[in-house]
């Protein structure tokens, strides 16, 4: 997984905001899946530009965190989304 690659979020899935945390559900599956403030953060920003690096670069603006672990933070959560059929990586 790199920055420079896109995801296709499943068509399948329905975001909530709720208390400041965005709760996912699967509608395929029905599994839900509740996201702290980070995870909200980054599926806000995925959902709107659908961009790792896009992603990247508005919330190493927004946040004091280090970029490296920002990135890994990204890819963490991303790769969690493909394991469970949320998103699909593209090139």
């Amino acid at each position: 997984m790199n920055l420079n690659q896109k995801v296709k979020l499943s068509d399948n899935i329905f975001a909530q905001l709720v208390d400041d945390e965005i709760v996912l559900l699967d509608m395929a599956t029905e599994n839900y899946f509740g996201l702290d403030e980070t995870g909200s953060a980054i599926w806000q920003q995925l959902s709107e530009t659908g961009s790792l690096q896009a992603t990247y670069d508005v919330l190493i603006k927004e946040y004091d965190i280090e970029p490296v672990q920002l990135e890994n933070d990204i890819y963490t959560f991303v790769q969690t989304l493909v394991d469970a059929g949320l998103v699909q990586l593209q090139a």
